[in-house]
């Protein structure tokens, strides 16, 4: 008698979304990583480029365990859209151009060990690390580049990501990204939202200086068209009066006929 063997099912994996472990330790933390990922989406916003933070990376099919979550990561040539992991073998096997870490008493050792041993392993290019408070790096903010496998720290300042073309530069306690070719700081989102207004109150000043401008003009002319109306006016009972003074002056100077007897 043959026995039928059912056939496997492939197990499956589950993927986890979060660890349940908060964002960031302060207010500072917790601004900062939406500031770097909003100024690095409105630099990436004509490129084809996946900005995104705090998300987590699964880079080996099968192994939930093999996972890392930075803070701030970019990935050239992946559209940009919502995900709740990111998992390297379904994106065609992309990982990060540039990972910014922003260390705190609660990651500095993993920040400092175990994460870039991972970035180096997956070949991400550029890693940045920020220490916002100034506990646990000095200089507070270091760059590293991987060269053969390894990561090597650099020595020049301001910072430069070669993979997205922006200068890293501390102003005190916040981490501010510098388009190299122009000089210009990339905005937050308050700045940008600063910029929006202020742009909008120029525009709504320059529409009613525009109108001020066109009701004076309009008021001028109608004034202006009066006057050669009156003009006009006086000159034809200027011209009525010479008429009838030119009338008066030749009956005057007529001869009278002689009167009969």
């Amino acid at each position: 008698m043959t026995t039928l063997k059912r056939p496997v099912r492939p197990r499956r994996v589950h993927y986890p979304e979060s660890d349940g472990k908060p964002m960031g330790e302060t207010d500072l933390h917790r601004d900062l990583m939406p500031d770097l990922i909003f100024a690095l989406k409105w630099f990436l916003s004509s490129t084809i480029a996946y900005v995104a933070g705090n998300l987590f990376i699964y880079y080996e099919e099968g192994n939930p365990r093999a996972v890392v979550a930075p803070d701030v990561f970019v990935i050239m040539g992946v559209p940009q859209r919502r995900r709740q992991i990111f998992q390297t073998w379904k994106e065609g096997g992309r990982v990060p151009d540039v990972v910014i870490e922003i260390t705190s008493k609660r990651t500095q050792k993993d920040d400092r060990e175990r994460k870039p041993a991972i970035y180096a392993a997956l070949g991400v290019p550029g890693y940045f690390i920020f220490d916002p408070n100034g506990d646990y790096l000095d200089p507070q903010l270091q760059g590293f580049r991987l060269v053969n496998g390894m990561y090597e720290r650099m020595q020049t300042f301001p910072l430069r990501s070669d993979a997205l073309n922006l200068e890293l530069r501390q102003e005190d306690s916040i981490l501010r990204l510098y388009n190299s070719q122009t000089g210009e700081r990339l905005p937050t989102s308050d700045e940008e939202v600063l910029a929006r207004r202020a742009a909008e109150a120029a525009r709504l000043a320059a529409e009613r200086e525009l109108l001020a401008e066109t009701q004076a003009r309009l008021a001028a002319e109608a004034h202006a068209a009066k006057l050669e109306a009156r003009a006009a006016k006086l000159e034809a009972e200027v011209a009525r009066l010479r008429a009838a003074l030119a009338k008066r002056a030749k009956s005057s100077t007529e001869p009278q006929a002689p009167e009969e007897a």
